[in-house]
């Protein structure tokens, strides 16, 4: 399990339960490294401030997230965190590696509206 404040998704049953009871879901699938904890950080620095948006994370190495690592858009990642903006269960952007607070702020008001 990663040692995040955010809520952790541990079964494929949760991300189900997830993408289909939220509009908006941020899920970042890493591990405990270097280029996943800052997007960690990021995102609980927003979770708050994103009241409609749902942030989840998920260990890379357990059996759900396959889900994550099998959706087209990540067919090419090398580089953990992968991260997946869905909208009504449909992926939006997703994206791979380290990502800066500016670049994750600009998807979600993009994807999902401006925090209120």
């Amino acid at each position: 399990m990663l040692n995040t404040n955010l809520r952790h998704l541990e079964t494929e049953e949760e991300v189900k339960e997830v993408l289909e009871n939220n509009e908006n879901v941020m899920l970042c699938c890493g591990r405990m490294g270097p280029m996943c904890i800052p997007v960690y950080d990021i995102m609980e620095q927003l979770e708050d401030k994103y009241s409609h948006v749902t942030f989840r994370d998920q260990d890379f190495d357990i059996p759900a997230a396959d889900f994550i690592k099998s959706l087209p858009e990540c067919s090419s990642f090398m580089g953990l965190p992968f991260t997946v903006y869905f909208k009504n269960g449909k992926v939006m952007v997703a994206t791979a590696s380290i990502q800066t607070k500016e670049q994750i702020t600009e998807i979600l008001d993009k994807e999902f509206g401006k925090s209120s």
